[in-house]
């Protein structure tokens, strides 16, 4: 009898260790000191569970904004919502939306080049860990900053995790929404989930409905910022820029020669391509360069 309750005491000991250990994943410490965000201008968010963990960002990318040929008008835009922000006034959350390699997510990141010595930081938001939004919220709301969480490339599937706590965190919630936080998004798609022929086919009563709620998502960014296609003019004047800020030694005419047929084998005139035509070029000419 005294072996039977010996090995249940074991038993139950170690189920006891097992439920700590989950405990201890699923509800890490969270840092609010706001000493805490003043080692580092940018942090990646880590989902444990429905909690998560800040990982500073050592080396951020800090593009320069004024190197963005093409898209002046949003570039503008997004400056000036940011601005706002920053000085306590309403501004709104983002979606950057449209051609891949346009600079949706360079200008983003732009804004930490900006704004990060007034007090801006950046965190990196996975898709797939947007269900923990609810506990980044709440670590980083009384923190005397102001962040921007960044969601790069966000769409969602049919029924895929995340999407409903996205919508509180925009608008909808009976959380009032933080004032020290906005949240940018960039995605290839306006509407964020997949719109198909049959949901205009549908055997619904109302499926206008149906369709309506899949347009909810993005109406809750208050501003959308449109990156389109660039013709041949702007790729190359993208190139030029570069060339010219590199002081690559190479003429005019050659060098839009080259970027050219660069773009007609990738089958590709963006900001992207344009740069990945330049340390290419940078490379082939010998030339090191140190905006890394």
């Amino acid at each position: 009898m005294d072996t039977d309750w010996n090995n249940l005491a074991v038993r139950l000991e170690r189920l006891l260790e097992r439920f700590e250990r989950i405990i201890d994943r699923h509800d890490p410490v969270l840092p609010r000191d706001p000493a805490f965000f003043d080692g580092a201008i940018a942090f990646r968010w880590r989902r444990s569970g429905e909690q998560g963990t800040f990982e500073p960002v050592a080396h951020p990318h800090l593009p320069d904004p004024a190197d963005l040929v093409g898209i002046d008008l949003v570039r503008e835009d997004l400056i000036r919502n940011t601005a706002q922000f920053m000085d306590g006034y309403p501004a709104n959350n983002v979606l950057l939306w449209g051609e891949r390699g346009t600079g949706k997510s360079t200008c983003v990141k732009g804004m930490l080049r900006l704004f990060a010595d007034r007090g801006l930081r950046l965190v990196e938001v996975q898709r797939d860990d947007l269900m923990s939004l609810p506990a980044l919220i709440a670590a980083l709301r009384s923190v005397p900053r102001r962040f921007i969480l960044f969601c790069d490339d966000l769409s969602f599937g049919e029924g895929e995790g995340g999407y409903r706590e996205l919508k509180a965190l925009l608008e909808g919630s009976i959380e009032a929404k933080p004032t020290n936080i906005l949240f940018y998004a960039t995605s290839n798609r306006r509407h964020l989930l997949p719109e198909r022929m049959e949901d205009n086919l549908s055997s619904e009563i109302h499926p206008e409905e149906a369709v309506s709620e899949k347009l909810s998502l993005a109406d809750r960014f208050g501003m959308a910022l449109g990156f389109y296609p660039f013709s041949q003019d702007v790729y190359l004047s993208i190139v030029e820029r570069y060339a010219e800020k590199f002081d690559l030694p190479m003429e005019r005419e050659a060098l839009r020669k080259e970027a050219h047929l660069w773009a007609m084998y990738r089958g590709s005139r963006s900001g992207r391509s344009a740069r990945q035509f330049i340390d290419d070029l940078a490379g082939r000419l010998g030339v090191r360069l140190n905006d890394r």
